[in-house]
């Protein structure tokens, strides 16, 4: 007689102690009081240093321990804040609200402002915000993919998992964690970069070799080649040549003949994430295709908008405002890709250096000198904000991947990732039209503002700076192709020797030495050891620059 086969006992969801089965949510009561409270303090300290000491700070750490200290306050209702991915969704609000008010905003109002035009800034300030949505949308979106994939390195967010992590186990993480914090911040006082090491740590091997390579001859270049490379466009051209073909990369991904990304397994309800969660990407080439095309279309409809409120329509005649419209809608796009990129693999995002690459080239095309200032503030406020989302999605990634169910609880997370990145926008939106007059009026402008500024006045100048970079645009395309879409060897060669921090060469190439001599000595078990220093480094690096605001 047969005997029924007993069903399958049925696997609970595998959360912590203090996790939901359903991913927080940013419109709780609670949540949403401490976002829009760590938004102002992240929008004020973005502010505050990018105008006085023209720097800015990633405060997703920042943000991350005040939620673990809101956490451990002993009254019942904010025990809530204990949860892992509330504290992920504060950090993503705070960092978005630093790097949007100081990096995209503030920065971008300037340009028209110290070009001599204040009527502008309320139309450039309207049209940095809507490039600014774009630009985390179009990362929210693309995120996840063979370009854009979840498991490259983006180091900040490494150190922001990590962190968090860290904080919720205590114990010998905790400790290392620390140990990097503690040297991380005292590097600081002495002006050492260690953040600098800590990428090395955690970053693409051979694209933070040449990254590193990059800030070592950008810092002896007058002693071995008795001059500044900085200073004659090398940097530029080796970027446009690498920019360039990082673009026919993406493209080629984009228009792949046959579906080549690899989704997850169908999810339920006591599923895991596939046996390598790096071999899942979560939006394939048809997606990732979607997200870029419509990108461009609403940056150029974010330009469209910019045009009319800037008073270009009376100033340009009918062609020449369509092709500033789509090339402004270009730039946009190629701006945020290309620091998207370097920031992927480094942590560091040459968005200066690639906004003064499109003023130049609007220059060679002759763009008059007013719509391309507005030009530029629109472009300038692309970028690290894309960056900064890709920062804030790895985390979450990081402190989700082993939820059950997976996939689910991953795109709702991303969700709300995206949606309190929103909220910070909008509290630096209001802070930036609040004190932008204030502080203009007291000559506290982003110091980049200026050199776009004094750019647009003097125009080319040398004749020999377009050939120079068409020059060296060939060594940058040719070391970005062979080095591949993974390594972005070019693109990094070419921020590197963009970025003059002293001492930072030698602390990515020392650290990289380290780190695989290390791994050979301690095998794959020194992964976990050096993400830890190398997010302890970072966290203290950016818990120092936040406190600069003390100085100022």
């Amino acid at each position: 007689m047969a005997h029924p086969v007993p069903a399958p006992p049925r696997v609970p969801p595998l959360t912590g102690p203090d996790e939901e089965p359903a991913h927080p949510r940013v419109l709780e009561p609670l949540l949403l009081v401490v976002l829009v409270a760590l938004s102002a303090v992240g929008a004020v300290i973005g502010i505050d240093l990018v105008a006085k000491l023209g720097i800015s700070a990633n405060t997703s750490v920042v943000g991350a321990l005040v939620a673990m200290l809101i956490g451990r306050i002993p009254l019942n209702f904010l025990r809530r804040m204990r949860s892992v991915h509330r504290q992920n969704l504060a950090q993503s609000a705070i960092s978005a609200a630093t790097f949007a008010s100081a990096n995209a905003l503030l920065t971008s109002v300037a340009v028209p402002y110290v070009f001599g035009r204040e009527d502008l800034v309320w139309p450039m300030l309207a049209g940095a915000f809507i490039g600014l949505v774009v630009d985390a949308w179009v990362l929210y979106r693309a995120f996840g993919s063979r370009l854009l994939p979840a498991d490259a390195a983006w180091p900040p967010g490494t150190a922001a998992a990590e962190t968090i992590k860290a904080g919720d186990r205590g114990g010998r993480r905790a400790l290392i964690l620390a140990g990097g914090t503690v040297v991380g911040l005292a590097g600081t006082l002495f002006s050492l970069p260690l953040s600098a090491a800590g990428v090395a740590f955690l970053g693409n091997v051979w694209a933070l070799m040449m990254f590193g390579i990059g800030l070592l001859l950008r810092q002896y270049s007058p002693d071995l080649f008795h001059t500044d490379i900085g200073a004659g466009f090398i940097p530029h051209g080796m970027m446009v040549g690498a920019g360039i073909v990082a673009l026919g990369q993406a493209v080629h991904l984009l228009i792949g003949r046959r579906e080549r990304t690899r989704r997850p397994a169908p999810v339920v309800a006591s599923a895991a994430p596939p046996a390598d969660p790096a071999t899942a990407y979560t939006v394939d080439e048809r997606g990732l295709r979607s997200a870029l095309i419509r990108g461009y279309v609403l940056f150029t409809a974010g330009a469209a908008v910019l045009a009319v409120l800037g008073g270009l329509i009376g100033d340009m005649s009918v062609p020449g405002l369509i092709g500033w419209v789509l090339f402004a809608a270009f730039a946009a796009l190629v701006h945020e890709l290309i620091v998207g990129l370097a920031a992927m693999q480094s942590g560091w995002f040459p968005s200066f250096a690639v906004t003064l690459i499109f003023l130049i080239l609007g220059l060679a095309i002759g763009i008059p000198s007013v719509p391309l200032a507005l030009l530029i503030g629109y472009v300038s406020a692309t970028g690290p904000a894309f960056a900064d989302m890709g920062y804030d999605l790895k985390a979450g990634w990081l402190l989700r991947r082993d939820h059950r169910p997976w996939d689910p609880y991953e795109r709702e997370g991303r969700r709300q990732q995206f949606l309190a990145a929103l909220i910070g926008f909008a509290v630096a939106l209001v802070v930036v039209a609040v004190v932008w007059r204030s502080y203009f009026g007291q000559g506290l402008i982003p110091p980049v503002a200026k050199v776009y500024a004094d750019t647009l006045r003097s125009g080319l100048g040398d004749p020999h700076t377009v050939r120079t970079m068409l020059i060296w645009a060939v060594p940058g395309a040719l070391i970005q192709f062979l080095g591949g879409t993974r390594r972005q060897m070019g693109v990094m060669l070419a921020t590197g020797l963009l970025i003059l921090t002293p001492q930072a060469c030698w602390l990515v190439l020392g650290a990289l030495v380290v780190r695989v001599g290390y791994r050979r000595l301690r095998g794959p078990a020194a992964d976990e050891e050096l993400n830890l220093v190398g997010a302890g480094l970072i966290a203290g690096s950016s818990l120092g620059d936040s406190a600069q605001i003390l100085k100022t």
